[in-house]
């Protein structure tokens, strides 16, 4: 089995999770695409980071409409996994896989720096190998990653234990902290950070490692 990354025109971070899952951890890896409808063999699929389109409009408002994701949608109902990293995130949002939205940062400025976050829910796929309240460092770069909802929507997530990640030390204004979030199957996980720069420890550490480990589970 494999996982697909997903390559939109302004990815700038698909090289990066391909070298982490295959060249880092030996996780067979495809690149797919932005017009393919060919999900077929894959375990998992992520979607990377950068500036899908552009980002006009607003983050991930138009990569939402690409064919692949069409696909993605029926991927997901099946049970296949995906982890969308800050862009990924975003468009997860728009599509409707995951609720809220990602808005322009609170001091209305592009952040690039590693964050301390800490683990809320281990209840998922996704962090087998932490506890809940464990302590994670994952570089953030984002311009618009200030995840905002309604309280309703907020509720929800605490009521089903939903947010998979908090910050330490807020650097975006995000409602509740929050860095990351899961669906109710727990099989989709967004969240800005990103873990693809943090799996090697020439790079600074290797927190991000366990959460590419889980594509393949």
């Amino acid at each position: 089995m494999s996982i697909g990354v997903v390559v939109f025109p302004g990815s700038n971070c698909d090289r990066d999770v391909q070298w982490a899952a295959e060249g880092i951890l030996g996780i067979p890896t495809k690149f797919l695409w932005h017009e393919t409808t060919d999900l077929s063999g894959l375990e998992a699929v992520v979607l990377p980071g950068g500036f899908s389109y552009g980002d006009y409009l607003r983050c991930g408002a138009i990569a939402r409409f690409a064919p692949v994701l069409n696909s993605l949608v029926e991927f997901v109902e099946r049970g296949g996994r995906v982890l969308g990293i800050c862009n990924g995130f975003q468009i997860l949002t728009e599509l409707g896989l995951l609720p809220g939205a990602l808005t322009r940062n609170r001091d209305l400025h592009f952040i690039c720096k590693s964050v301390d976050l800490t683990v809320v829910s281990k209840e998922s796929c996704w962090f087998k190998t932490n506890a809940n309240g464990d302590d994670l460092k994952l570089p953030i770069a984002h311009g618009e990653g200030r995840y905002q909802c309604s309280k309703d929507t907020l509720h929800m997530l605490q009521d089903k234990n939903l947010i998979a990640l908090r910050y330490k030390h807020n650097p975006n204004g995000s409602i509740y902290d929050i860095a990351g979030i899961i669906n109710n199957s727990g099989n989709v996980l967004g969240l800005m950070p990103h873990p693809e720069r943090a799996c090697d420890s020439l790079l600074g550490g290797t927190d991000g490692k366990g959460i590419i480990e889980a594509l393949l589970g």
